[in-house]
């Protein structure tokens, strides 16, 4: 009897290790001294490795239960499924010489960037490591693949196992669109962003199925027409012949530039994506806990941009912050540009690299319901939910910073995340979340000296030069001083319906200035549905049924046409420019009445009171802003040193920020 117990606490202990979600095996393949082993100020020489994170979670245990497909995995064995990703790190030689704090990025469609956005550097340290601020300050740097469609040799990827039911295979159908740029004959099946794939995504399973479609229409909200089966092909021309293709579309006639094209089509053999968010939890976990960990740790902040900022904040909603023994994984999260969006991250058949942008990704699950941290109502569907709810209720509630520009408040439905579902009133935040507007920014930062983008992103204007490293720096040295020592970082500063810097469309009074044509609409969220097994993560309905649209709110402008309210570089405060929220494409690309995405734009002002006058600008010109350089100068300093004494930039960066307002003023002048 005694030994019988004694098997039965064996096997129940033997259940629960298995049930462990963890790392189970590292691989290491190369490891080398950054610039030949330089010491970077009290962390001492750095090292760089690569390699791969093996994992292991059990279908049990209920930290997993949202895993779509989990328990279809084709390698399911003794309850557990295994599942692996490759990682880059940068991590003192002497761990115990850094801060305790690892900056860790989900990167974006496959490629690390964030050294090059905070440093200036690259991931290859030993040929560039910028300024090495993040060394200098003791962070451990890791990289780790989650998406499991990224695209190049050097990406960093998810490998993951695909899924079947009873052993049959599982088949539905995916959608894609894509808005041409020019004229072509043929479009890959697959994310197209920027002009290049951000996600190889399914190839064609069943090629003569009559549920394949391809329609066509002018924008977002204009009426699709089907075009005629006959008219197009799975095909692809390889040396001058058309050949057949499970991952093209060949139009006859040719696909035209400033059109949407969306396709609907049949594939096989989901993969079970939502890994991903198993593999950011059990790494971040397995770095502050396993005594073995290659990038130890005692704090771990998640660090995401756009994509990868979406990604936290599905991964928070989904629950995944809370490991398989309760714990708490990240213990800070960093989320820019983000908008108020989530993603296709965690569905059967999921596109990971989908967004939401003007004229393409259209009616995606990106901006979808809820979208503040705290619970809200949806007066239309009658549901209440909070993006943090599940973290609340495990006790596994980061530090948060929800940072976004300009763009996303016309592009990504920002606003959405501090309003109200109905759009009427401001709504409180957790203690937990801070977020930041940086007025005048575009989603990622464009040239200086100013310069309109090419290809898909060709805009009417030049872009937004505004730099968000600054922001970065001070963002990363806040989050870690609030985690480590509790010290509040600056408060919240966006636009609000209270005071007037949060409007309607409608109510949005950019000036008239001459050769700028105004953008008049802007991105909606909207109620949609893809079917009874949707929210089971199963989408059955493409394209999805349209339901009403949330409130679009935009930041209010002065009288030059920049936003009233935010994080204000001193660009802002003591203008040379003004820095349109949206930037239009080009008529050489179609759709000219269309806002590029991922843009601002960057209109300067007139220099004298005749080019303000012979142009009939309402703007102000230079001169009688500024009485000389050295006047704009001196403004320019203080806003600067306003800016360092509130903790939005550091103290050594002051001098390259205002060394940038003496080349805006050459630039501007010249």
């Amino acid at each position: 009897m005694l030994r019988l117990i004694h098997w039965a606490l064996l096997l129940s202990l033997l259940t629960c290790i298995s049930l462990q979600a963890r790392v189970v095996r590292v691989e290491i393949s190369s490891r080398q001294d950054v610039l030949n082993g330089k010491a970077f100020g009290d962390a001492g020489p750095y090292e760089r490795i690569n390699g791969w994170i093996h994992f292991s979670v059990g279908v049990a245990n209920a930290h997993n239960a949202r895993i779509v497909d989990l328990r279809n995995a084709v390698n399911l064995r003794d309850g557990e499924v295994e599942f692996s990703a490759n990682f880059v790190a940068l991590r003192p030689k002497d761990p115990h010489k850094g801060n305790g704090s690892m900056l860790l990025e989900n990167p974006n469609r496959g490629h690390s960037r964030i050294l090059a956005l905070v440093d200036g550097g690259d991931w290859d340290a030993s040929k560039d490591a910028g300024d090495a601020w993040l060394m200098r300050n003791g962070f451990t740097l890791v990289s780790l693949g989650w998406q499991w469609d990224a695209v190049g040799d050097d990406a960093l990827r998810l490998v993951v196992p695909v899924a079947k039911e009873n052993g049959r295979t599982i088949t539905g159908l995916l959608r894609g669109d894509i808005m041409p740029s020019h004229e072509m004959a043929e479009i890959p099946l697959g994310h197209m962003i920027t002009g290049y794939m951000g996600g190889t995504e399914y190839p064609v399973a069943a090629p003569d199925d009559s549920r394949n479609t391809l329609t066509v229409r002018d924008s977002r909200d204009a009426p699709r027409t089907e075009v005629a089966r006959a008219d197009w092909q799975f095909a692809h021309t390889v040396d001058g012949k058309l050949t057949l293709s499970d991952r093209y579309i060949h139009l006859n006639g040719g696909f035209h530039a400033g059109k949407i094209y969306e396709y609907v089509y049949v594939v096989a053999n989901p993969v079970v994506a939502g890994l991903g968010f198993a593999a950011v939890r059990d790494f971040a976990s397995y770095a502050k806990h396993s005594s073995d960990a290659i990038t130890p740790v005692a704090r771990v902040y998640g660090e995401g941009i756009s994509q990868n900022g979406r990604f936290l904040r599905n991964f928070l909603y989904d629950g995944f912050n809370a490991d398989e023994d309760g714990r708490i994984a990240l213990d800070g999260v960093l989320a820019h540009v983000a908008g108020a969006g989530r993603g296709s991250f965690n569905y059967r058949f999921a596109q990971p690299s989908r967004d939401a942008q003007p004229t393409s990704s259209v009616f995606f699950p990106t901006d979808i319901f809820p979208f503040t941290d705290l619970p809200e109502t949806d007066l239309v569907t009658g549901e209440s939910v909070g993006l943090l709810d599940r973290a609340v209720a495990e006790k596994v509630v980061p530090k948060m910073f929800f940072s976004n520009t300009s763009y996303e408040y016309w592009g990504r439905v920002a606003a959405l995340i501090h309003v109200s579902a109905d759009g009427k009133q401001d709504v409180p935040l957790s203690d937990s979340v801070r977020i930041y507007h940086f007025t005048g920014l575009q989603h990622f930062s464009g040239p200086f000296p100013p310069a309109k983008g090419t290809g898909d992103l060709l805009g009417q204007q030049p872009q937004s030069p505004l730099p968000v490293r600054y922001f970065w720096r001070a963002m990363i040295a806040n989050m870690d001083a609030w985690v480590r020592s509790s010290t509040p970082p600056p408060e919240s500063s966006y636009p609000k319906i209270a005071d007037g810097t949060l409007v309607s469309l409608h109510n949005y009074k950019f000036p008239e200035i001459p050769g700028v044509q105004k953008s008049h609409e802007a991105n909606a969220a909207y109620r949609l549905d893809y079917g009874p097994n949707w929210s089971a993560g199963v989408l059955l309905v493409q394209p999805p049924r349209i339901g009403a649209a949330f409130p679009v709110l935009v930041p209010q402008v002065d009288a030059d046409g920049n936003e009233r309210d935010g994080v204000r570089l001193p660009e802002i405060s003591v203008p040379l420019a003004t820095y349109a929220s949206w930037n239009l494409r080009d008529p050489s690309i179609g759709a000219s009445d269309q806002r590029a995405s991922f843009e601002a734009s960057y209109i300067p002002f007139p220099k004298t009171v005749a080019d303000r006058e012979k142009a009939g600008d309402p703007r102000r010109s230079i001169v009688e802003r500024y009485s000389s350089h050295d006047d704009y100068m001196g403004r320019y300093a203080k806003a600067t040193d306003d800016l360092v004494k509130q903790r939005w930039i550091l103290p050594e960066d002051r001098d390259r920020v205002i060394q940038r307002g003496e080349d805006e003023w050459r630039e501007v002048t010249r």
